[in-house]
Order: C-alpha cells, then sequence, then structure tokens
C-alpha cells in the first residue's frame, strides 16, 4: 500500500463506497471537476473516482432517499451521508474550493465544540443528484477520535 499522504493520519484501510446518481457525465463534471477527484475506471452504466484516497463508484440509478434528521447543533442535517475526514489545512482548502465553484452549503463551514474534545470544523453539501456528503476538519489526528 502506497505511504499516506499526511504522516499523521495512517491508512488502515480504505473505504469503497457505490452509490447512484442520474448522469455520468454531471457526475464527472462535479466530482472531477468541482472536488478534483481523478477518475478511475469506468463503462457506460458507472464511474469510479479517487475520493480523497478512497474509491467511489457512481453508477446510474436513483439516487437513496434521505431525510434532514441529524441533529448537528441547531441544524438539522440529511441522514444518511458520507465524508471526509481531514486535518485542518486540508479542509480549508476544500471549503475554499468548493465555495469558489458556488456549492450551496447545506450546513456551511463552520467550528463545532470550540475548546471541547471533539473540537472540529464542519460543512455539509450535496452532490448534484442530492447525495450528501459531509467533510470534517480536525486541528490534529489525535483530536478526531479524542475524549
Amino acid at each position: 500500500m502506497d505511504k499516506p499522504e499526511h504522516p499523521d493520519l495512517p491508512a488502515r484501510s480504505l473505504f469503497h463506497l457505490a452509490f447512484h446518481v442520474t448522469d455520468l457525465a454531471e457526475a464527472r463534471r462535479f466530482y472531477g471537476g468541482v472536488l478534483g477527484c481523478k477518475e478511475g475506471r469506468s463503462t457506460d452504466t458507472w464511474v469510479d473516482f479517487d475520493f480523497f484516497s478512497h474509491q467511489i463508484s457512481l453508477h446510474l440509478g436513483e439516487p437513496f432517499k434521505t431525510t434532514r434528521t441529524g441533529r448537528v447543533g441547531e441544524h438539522l442535517v440529511p441522514m444518511p451521508h458520507f465524508g471526509l475526514v481531514m486535518l485542518l489545512p486540508a479542509w480549508q482548502a476544500l471549503a475554499e474550493r468548493l465555495t469558489q465553484a458556488g456549492v450551496e452549503f447545506v450546513l456551511p463551514p463552520q467550528q463545532r465544540f470550540a475548546g471541547q474534545p471533539g473540537e472540529q470544523w464542519t460543512l455539509f453539501f450535496c452532490d448534484p443528484f442530492g447525495n450528501p456528503i459531509e467533510v470534517k476538519g480536525f486541528a490534529s489526528a489525535a483530536a478526531i477520535f479524542g475524549h
């Protein structure tokens, strides 16, 4: 296995997530263009992306149903959702990239639990098909699972 991009975040394993989208060209524009993910293998019914060192497979079909039932502070966010955990500098760069691309946030970039265990930054957005994604940022790898 390749060395992790950041030595403070040793990858124990990689996740793979396959989910539905309704248009592969739009998926390529969003995941490849807006998010900057490298495209992998594909057929006429699915496409893989390197999603920040994890594998996602986008298949043509009906996206999964979500409801805003997840409480994040004063906000209700879409459930289920998937996402990323990043160190703060990478999170800040991605938050800026999404903002510059005009992505509409479900929950705009913000800090949670300031000065507490689990202090983090978070943001939520949906891909063009309504698939919700959360991205969390932590000041250090030790804080990710800190108590």
